[in-house]
């Protein structure tokens, strides 16, 4: 998709209760202080409460980005979640916001997109397409993450990396000049599948006749090493591929909003543009890996903290399991 008159109406974020440094994670494993934020470029992450389940997280998500879009619920024309491990099976996450929202009998429509990590890029490229033809005017995407319960508390490669939380956005139709979706690119390589995974909680295994098997696949598996590798291959050309769509240069991009997948993946972004720092987003530090919410939560703090206004390109870019690679270019 490209070329849409789409503007980012509204944001907004959810931060949960429970705040853990990374020195915790230090004294769990008996490392030195220090040796978990070395690993993972997190200092601290939130994790949620007892109360704060993943509708929760989201619905006030939306409510701020509600608010700041100077919108009701009932002035949404759909509700798209796009978390990648849902509240349950079914019926899709979605749909329980959408009653907390106070819509239940509204007919609003809600659906879930799960693209792992890039749920926000795929859904913007997707509902950008029913704005265009006047299908949608206002559209609200959460992304709302309890990575916590899927971690292994003695994977020193993975739990200390993660964090839970919700981001929620905004799009309709643009109300200003120049506020455009400018391009989309997406791309998958299976070859990765099982670089990132969590084997249970679909029918591959059957929890009444494997149970512990179904027990050991609810925890998060990844292959860093391999996911690393395989997406610094096919990273410039769909760079290439993405800035050409946009008809920019990368050095016409104001700011760059990756996904927060982790230090070493940022570092590696910021090298292969050779752009400095200050043109990144970055929340890695205090939220840690937050799955779909990363991005849409790096584009509302940017937002807050002035670090984008109007008429800014940004680009938002990043990977997910697939393995998945997405962009998309946005004059804000």
């Amino acid at each position: 998709m490209a070329n849409v008159d789409l503007q980012i109406l509204g944001t907004g974020e959810f931060v949960p209760s429970r705040r853990v440094s990374s020195i915790e994670f230090d004294q769990r494993w008996s490392m030195p202080a220090g040796w978990t934020f070395e690993q993972t470029g997190v200092e601290s992450r939130a994790f949620a409460g007892d109360n704060e389940d993943v509708v929760f997280m989201a619905v006030q998500a939306a409510q701020e980005a509600l608010t700041d879009a100077g919108l009701l619920a009932t002035d949404i024309d759909a509700i798209v979640a796009v978390g990648s491990v849902p509240a349950q099976a079914i019926p899709c996450t979605a749909a329980f916001i959408h009653r907390a929202l106070g819509l239940s009998a509204t007919g609003v429509a809600a659906f879930d997109i799960n693209a792992t990590c890039l749920g926000f890029i795929v859904a913007l490229d997707v509902i950008s397409a029913s704005i265009a033809i006047g299908r949608f005017r206002h559209v609200l995407i959460v992304a709302s993450e309890i990575a916590s319960a899927g971690l292994d508390w003695n994977n020193t490669a993975t739990a200390g990396l993660f964090g839970d939380g919700a981001g929620a956005v905004v799009i309709g139709a643009a109300r200003r000049k120049n506020s455009d979706l400018l391009a989309t690119h997406l791309q998958t390589f299976s070859e990765g599948v099982e670089y990132c995974q969590v084997q249970s909680g679909g029918t591959k295994i059957n929890p009444h006749t494997e149970l512990e098997k179904f027990i050991r696949g609810t925890y998060f598996e990844m292959k860093g090493r391999h996911t690393y590798r395989l997406a610094s291959k096919v990273l410039p050309e769909f760079l290439d591929t993405l800035m050409t769509r946009a008809g920019v240069l990368i050095s016409e991009i104001d700011i760059w909003i990756p996904h927060q997948a982790s230090g070493l993946a940022i570092q590696h972004l910021q090298r292969q543009l050779g752009l400095p720092p200050n043109k990144f987003a970055k929340t890695l530090a205090t939220h840690g890996n937050q799955i779909s919410a990363s991005l849409p939560v790096a584009l509302h703090r940017s937002c807050r903290h002035g670090l984008i206004k109007r008429g800014d390109l940004v680009v938002l870019i990043g990977t997910g399991a697939g393995l998945s690679v997405g962009g998309a270019v946005l004059r804000y």
